[in-house]
């Protein structure tokens, strides 16, 4: 080996370099399920047959929008802050409509208002409005504990009984043949992968269901009824729309196991309960009867943890830690 091949220096080796990991937007769970659900509203009333007018979705839109605006900005004035949706740009009022947006699409197919659009603009407006008023302190910040479309739909569904009623037939009446399997099958799998990805609801889900097939199975050998027919349920567009999107909206529902086991256990048991009483509607109402509960436990965990007997002497109220459901 010559001298001049022994006194070159060793080329440095190159550097690694990791990519950042990118960080996950949280807004996409909510942007995802938005999503859906404007493409199922086109796609029911351009091709699956839904029953509801074109002016539905558009008076349930406007009201949803409008309301969400007007209620933020009086929360704000009240509570001596800015409104969500100002600064940022339109980027910044895009990603606060996303919630009223998902709200009210929702709302446009799930109730029938026929003629009466202004019981659709109401029950969105309702729906908006149980945000801002139904709250509880959760983790030091104002959180609503009713499902706001669940909690609107129970509202006008009793309220105005044999007025404003809900279609369950109507969501694939023009759909035949395969298309009746395909259809529910995507709604599951779109729905499935939303909750593993996003939500965290999984738990909540298969408690509901299983839950509901034990309850069902003891109202068949108390009622002596077939026990098939207390499932065949299950099989329908709404029930799916009801165990995949909205039981498990990660706003008003828990997320500690426990706590999705008990909330979607508590739901199968006041359906049952609703249901042996000959309530109908009774997913909407048994939802609504859940949340208010967790409402009040949270409200009483609220209290005792603020409590002046609690705190400890020379300490702050605010450290201590609240029940979580």
């Amino acid at each position: 080996m010559s001298a001049s091949a022994i006194a070159s220096p060793v080329a440095p080796a190159p550097e690694l370099t990791v990519a950042p990991v990118k960080k996950k937007d949280p807004r996409m769970g909510l942007k995802t399920s938005a999503t859906f659900a404007t493409i199922f509203t086109i796609l029911g009333h351009a091709v699956f047959g839904f029953e509801q007018s074109w002016a539905q979705v558009f008076v349930a839109l406007a009201s949803g929008y409008s309301c969400a605006f007007l209620f933020e900005w009086v929360d704000a004035k009240a509570n001596n802050r800015d409104p969500e949706f100002m600064g940022g740009g339109f980027g910044k009022k895009v990603n606060f409509l996303l919630a009223p947006h998902m709200t009210s699409i929702t709302m446009s197919f799930l109730i029938y208002v026929n003629q009466r659009l202004w019981m659709m603009a109401l029950a969105v407006a309702i729906a908006i409005g149980s945000k801002y008023v139904l709250r509880v302190r959760q983790n030091g910040r104002m959180r609503h504990f009713m499902n706001p479309s669940n909690f609107a739909v129970a509202v006008v569904l009793y309220a105005f009984q044999g007025t404003v009623g809900m279609l369950p037939w109507g969501y694939t009446v023009d759909l035949h043949g395969a298309w009746d399997w395909i259809v529910p099958l995507i709604i599951v799998m779109l729905g499935t992968r939303l909750n593993i990805m996003f939500t965290g609801r999984v738990p909540t889900i298969l408690a509901w269901l299983t839950s509901f097939v034990l309850f069902a199975g003891l109202r068949s050998w108390y009622l002596g009824y077939p026990f098939p027919g207390q499932l065949v349920v299950l099989t329908g567009i709404p029930m799916v729309l009801f165990t995949l999107y909205m039981i498990t909206d990660p706003q008003t529902s828990p997320s500690k196991l426990s706590s999705q086991i008990i909330f979607g256990s508590g739901i199968a048991f006041a359906y049952s309960v609703l249901l042996m009483s000959h309530v109908q509607y009774t997913m909407f109402y048994s939802v609504a009867a859940v949340c208010m509960v967790r409402g009040v436990l949270l409200y009483w965990g609220d209290r005792r943890a603020t409590s002046p007997a609690r705190v400890p002497h020379g300490g702050s109220s605010l450290a201590q830690e609240p029940i979580k459901l």
